[in-house]
């Protein structure tokens, strides 16, 4: 196997899992389902390629059988694609409807291809394209029937793929453009591969070299079509890692302010669920989980230690909230005094909330005040 077979399955198969697993996750969506068909039919193209399974296949089943599987499978994957554009332009009746139209030149070029392949003179059918003896009329029409099915399916999609990729919002639209740039890819190699059968069918000469880049174009394609396909997913996937390891290393950072706080006031503790999984302290919804009732409780007790607070700062200006460096100088103090059964001496005042220019209004310019007071708050001590 070469290191370009290898890097397309890993990519192929990598990609197969993915989708599948989105499928099993949602079985009802009819474009996941296309998406994940067509990768199915191209990982299992993939193998009849491969020498060891060649002899295996030709052995059990007659000499040129992995050839002709390999062309029906790919087929198939160029089938599948069609039918995603067709799902996402029309309706769930009008695409069923669509979709078996759509199988008639597919199963029609599938017919022709098996039916030139039996006719074929076993001896020519273990040839491969750059090898093949294109004036057997066997050989002829199983590559041109193939290659004109894949040219027309391949240019269709290759124009769904530009449309909708005008009208996409990043990511996705650079993974379509992506694809787009494999479908171009693909679409050329298979029209240049359609002309070279003719001239040879006629019994023209074509340069080796020609016929080497033409396959070497649609090596090249098939991956960045894989890789195409799968970005916009990867993108998405790797925007929740970060915000994974953001919040799990917030909730680490409010550690001191929370157990201060919770020392204080441990009622105000929000329930625990999903306590007992095994892995919920690794699970992206228990990270966040965890942060979100960090973030809630941190702010409750600062809500209810605030009067202590503004006694202690001499100051009890509503309108001036009091800064997180000034909180966490005075917050142990005014948490003995808590802990101690004095009263409180005023209304609950704001503290550690971004002033005007520091934050947006978000949650996390919020958030980025409580960890300077956390921060501040471990420096001291």
């Amino acid at each position: 196997m070469t290191v370009l077979s290898l890097v397309l399955a890993v990519v192929l198969y990598g990609s197969l899992l993915w989708t599948g697993r989105q499928v099993v996750r949602d079985p009802s969506d009819r474009l996941l389902r296309a998406v994940f068909l067509c990768m199915f039919s191209a990982g299992l193209s993939f193998p009849f390629g491969l020498p060891v399974v060649i002899r295996l296949v030709d052995g059990l089943a007659g000499d040129g059988a992995a050839k002709l599987l390999q062309n029906v499978c790919l087929l198939g994957a160029v089938y599948f694609l069609g039918c995603f554009f067709i799902h996402s332009a029309s309706d769930p009746a009008a695409a069923r409807t669509r979709v078996r139209w759509h199988a008639v030149p597919f199963a029609a070029t599938a017919v022709i291809a098996s039916a030139a392949m039996a006719v074929t003179p076993h001896a020519e059918r273990g040839h491969t394209y750059a090898t093949a003896d294109m004036r057997v009329p066997g050989v002829a029409v199983f590559y041109l029937s193939a290659g004109a099915y894949l040219t027309y399916a391949l240019a269709a999609a290759l124009f769904w793929t530009v449309r909708y990729a005008r009208l996409a919002s990043r990511p996705l639209a650079t993974g379509l453009r992506m694809v787009a740039a494999a479908l171009a890819g693909m679409v050329l190699a298979s029209a240049v591969r359609e002309c070279l059968t003719l001239v040879r069918l006629l019994g023209g000469c074509v340069p080796h070299p020609v016929i080497t880049g033409a396959k070497l174009l649609l090596d090249l394609a098939i991956p960045l079509f894989v890789a195409g396909v799968v970005y916009p997913g990867l993108v998405t996937r790797w925007a929740s890692i970060r915000l994974w390891w953001h919040h799990g290393r917030v909730y680490h950072r409010l550690a001191p302010l929370w157990e201060a706080l919770h020392l204080a006031f441990p009622e105000d503790a929000l329930e625990r669920t999903g306590g007992g999984r095994r892995w919920d302290a690794l699970s992206p919804r228990g990270v966040h989980r965890r942060y979100y009732r960090r973030v809630i409780e941190c702010r409750d007790g600062l809500v209810r230690i605030s009067p202590y607070l503004a006694l202690e700062a001499a100051t009890a200006d509503a309108e001036a909230p009091l800064t997180p460096e000034v909180a966490a100088r005075h917050l142990r103090t005014a948490l003995r005094a808590y802990a101690s059964g004095e009263e409180a001496p005023s209304q609950a005042v704001p503290v550690a909330l971004p002033s005007e220019g520091e934050g947006d209004g978000s949650l996390e310019s919020d958030v980025r005040q409580l960890i300077r007071l956390s921060e501040t708050l471990t420096a001291q001590f």
